[in-house]
């Protein structure tokens, strides 16, 4: 799905006009962003968290020339789904493996 379907089931769902569903998702994701830039974690009860994960320094390699790099200690953003959220995903994927498939035969 992209970003273009979603806004266009929200709207479908909600009656709220397609350009205010864009607004609004564009937004939270801008506050997402800004958010984890600044080095604090967004927790949203029952879908997830969104948090920063710090990577230890260490050393690379620069293929082409065959040399060490030194790549710093960085932070790079994470998504941690709610318990909620992974056992409905499952339990749909359940069902989804249990459904017979038209395609195959018998």
């Amino acid at each position: 799905m992209r970003k273009a379907d979603l806004v266009n089931q929200i709207s479908d769902k909600t009656g709220i006009p397609k350009v205010d569903v864009l607004v609004t998702l564009e937004t939270m994701f801008k506050e997402v962003k800004d958010t984890l830039a600044k080095g604090e974690n967004i927790y949203i009860r029952g879908f997830g968290s969104f948090i920063t994960k710090k990577r230890a320094a260490k050393i690379g390699r620069n293929i082409k020339k065959n040399i060490a790099v030194h790549i710093p200690e960085h932070f790079i953003p994470s998504f941690k789904p709610a318990k909620e959220f992974v056992a409905e995903v499952k339990k749909l994927q359940s069902v989804q493996d249990n459904q017979p498939n038209p395609d195959e035969e018998m």
